[in-house]
């Protein structure tokens, strides 16, 4: 699974540091450094929508230090289900 966070002025602004940190501790505390490839990105293109991080092909916005496990949960449950 490929992350990629923007780290663009406005999604830096925003918190995607902070969103880096939490995506960080969940993967090396899960043991996914293998299989999870967490990467900065320049703008996605989203600027007004908050921070914007694209997991595959998939873009998604509005993420926050408060929401990114639930995403991150999900897309891992998409893509490896039980």
């Amino acid at each position: 699974m490929k992350i990629y966070v923007c780290i663009g002025s406005s999604c830096h602004l925003k918190g995607s540091y902070d969103i880096i940190a939490v995506l960080k501790k969940l993967v090396s505390d899960r043991g996914l450094e293998k299989e999870v490839s967490l990467n900065a990105s320049f703008c996605l293109g989203h600027c007004m929508d908050g921070v914007t991080i694209k997991i595959d092909d998939q873009l998604i916005t509005g993420v926050t230090p408060q929401n990114i496990t639930e995403i991150f949960d999900r897309a891992w449950a998409e893509r490896h289900p039980a």
